[in-house]
Order: structure tokens, then C-alpha cells, then sequence
């Protein structure tokens, strides 16, 4: 399974953008999906988590309300909609899957920089 992050950037605060995390190869194998970050001097930390067929998700309170995860799974595509940003939300988003079998994925990263 690999797995490509996209969408981040610059934003000021207040603002928005969407990350979202193409997979591809044996993509059935794939159970839980999620997000996490890191920011620097900090360890890492996870944003929020979905599983396979989108039905529950979970956030980490510091998030809770401003994002929002989604997937699509006939285009193995996950979501991380990032809204009402703070300049603490500044980090390195790492997409994730957990394989059936219990293997772990991950992506590159994708840095995401919110300006005060």
C-alpha cells in the first residue's frame, strides 16, 4: 500500500484547506484510515481516524469541530478538512492506514503552516 498526501500549505489563521491522501495498491486490504501530525520539538499526535466503511471517526479534542475527516473509498482517496485554522495547527500531516492484517501504512508527509 502506498499512500501520497496533497493540500497543504500556507493559510493565515482563521482560514482553511483541504488535505487529502490518495492510496493505491492493494487498497482492499486496507481497514482504519487516519491522520496524524507532528509538530517540531513536539511528538507526533494523532488528528483523527476513520474507519473502513466511514461510519465512525474519532478526533482529538484540539480539533473536535474545526475538522473534519472523510473517504472515499471507490477512489481510495481520505480527506482532512482543516477549518477555522490556528497557528498551532502548523505541523507535518502523515496519512495512515492499518491494514486488515494489522500492518501500518504511511505517507511522506505534507506541511501544513498556519500564520498568526
Amino acid at each position: 500500500v502506498r499512500l501520497v498526501e496533497s493540500g497543504g500549505g500556507l493559510v493565515q489563521a482563521g482560514g482553511s484547506l483541504r488535505l487529502s491522501c490518495a492510496a493505491s495498491g492493494d487498497t482492499f486490504s486496507i481497514n482504519i484510515m487516519g491522520w496524524y501530525r507532528q509538530a517540531p520539538g513536539k511528538q507526533r499526535q494523532l488528528v483523527a481516524i476513520i474507519t473502513s466503511g466511514g461510519r465512525s471517526t474519532n478526533y482529538a479534542d484540539s480539533v473536535k469541530g474545526r475538522f473534519s475527516i472523510s473517504r472515499d473509498n471507490a477512489n481510495n482517496t481520505m480527506y482532512l478538512q482543516m477549518n477555522s485554522l490556528k497557528p498551532e495547527d502548523t505541523a507535518v500531516y502523515n496519512c495512515y492506514a492499518r491494514a486488515w492484517n494489522g500492518n501500518d501504512y504511511w505517507g511522506q508527509g505534507t506541511q501544513v503552516t498556519v500564520s498568526s
